[in-house]
């Protein structure tokens, strides 16, 4: 089974229904429901999320992020995920510290819409719609 790392913007997409953009997040959770594909996120995924679809009220993101939990696998980040994201060339901490994370989970393929931050990855890059037109 495919492991795919989820940026948090995949996941806000999802969760705040951001057009044009739900669509492919939504295809990927049908997947994990279907046991197609193995969805993982940082833990760091939840607590930005909180923040960003707060406007949904604090019961509201509590229902939202209970949802995500239930089809997907969180990763663990430590102290070495933080030394390593630390040592790193990533211009930016949360990148290096999701990238770092979706290693150690170790992932097949990183989902984002930022693929621009990841071009240290040796794990492959995706978009959401590249990785669901990979598929057919």
């Amino acid at each position: 089974m495919t492991r795919l790392f989820l940026d948090t913007n995949i996941v806000v997409d999802l969760l705040d229904r951001r057009e044009p953009f739900c669509h492919d997040a939504v295809r990927l959770f049908t997947m994990a429901y279907n046991k197609k594909v193995q969805i993982i996120v940082s833990p760091m995924t939840f607590t930005t999320a909180s923040f960003l679809l707060r406007k949904h009220g604090t019961e509201g993101v509590r229902i939202l992020l209970s949802n995500l939990r239930q089809l997907a696998r969180v990763a663990t980040a430590n102290e070495r995920t933080i030394d390593d994201s630390l040592a790193s060339r990533f211009n930016d901490f949360e990148d290096a510290m999701q990238y770092y994370t979706a290693v150690k989970a170790k992932a097949d393929i990183i989902i984002t819409r930022n693929g621009k931050d990841f071009t240290q990855s040796k794990i492959p890059v995706m978009t959401a719609s590249e990785f669901l037109a990979s598929l057919r």
